[in-house]
């Protein structure tokens, strides 16, 4: 793998343990990523479901060789990373609605990941099922 300036997100994701991510299908509904950046400690290590745009999407292999990718989400004020184990069935651009678990620091190595989610569901708006969203 070429390390590029981009290198601290892979590194990151190389460096998860991807032990389980709890189910977050129990989150009580969106959270906007300026109120997760606002107040990181109220939402640590807690399930969150969030929408914005993907940037900077990167896949890798992690530590036990599964499939693994990363990127950032972007919303309206702010910026948080995710990152997920499996297949990538998004796009650079994309508009996603996320639910996972919010870590406000992760150590990773010698580096300190911060405000990260480890997402067990990313889904692209223009995919959902119009039946489904209110």
């Amino acid at each position: 793998m070429l390390l590029t300036r981009k290198a601290p997100l892979m590194l990151a994701l190389l460096s998860c343990a991807w032990l389980s991510v709890p189910d977050a299908s129990h989150a009580t509904g969106m959270q906007d990523i300026t109120e997760l950046l606002a107040h990181p400690e109220q939402y640590d290590r807690q399930a969150v479901m969030v929408t914005g745009k993907v940037s900077n999407l990167q896949i890798a292999t992690n530590r036990q060789g599964q499939p693994a990718y990363g990127f950032l989400l972007t919303g309206d004020r702010g910026t948080l990373k995710v990152v997920a184990l499996g297949k990538v069935e998004i796009h650079e651009g994309e508009q996603v609605i996320v639910e996972g678990i919010f870590n406000r620091l992760r150590q990773a190595g010698r580096t300190i990941v911060f405000n990260e989610i480890k997402a067990n569901s990313i889904q692209p708006l223009d995919r959902l099922n119009p039946d489904l969203v209110g």
